[in-house]
């Protein structure tokens, strides 16, 4: 499967600081879902 690219998604692609960010909000997600699910449960055991 191939997909077409255009020049402004191709360089937003390369762009290593919109990656960066990318990454942070994605990992920033990914965190407030781990510990919402995990500090409820941790506080009742402790």
């Amino acid at each position: 499967m191939t997909q077409i690219i255009t020049k402004s998604e191709h360089s937003t692609m390369q762009n290593p600081f919109i990656q960066f960010f990318k990454y942070i909000f994605l990992s920033l997600k990914i965190l407030k879902i781990v510990a919402g699910g995990h500090g409820s449960t941790r506080e009742k055991n402790s």
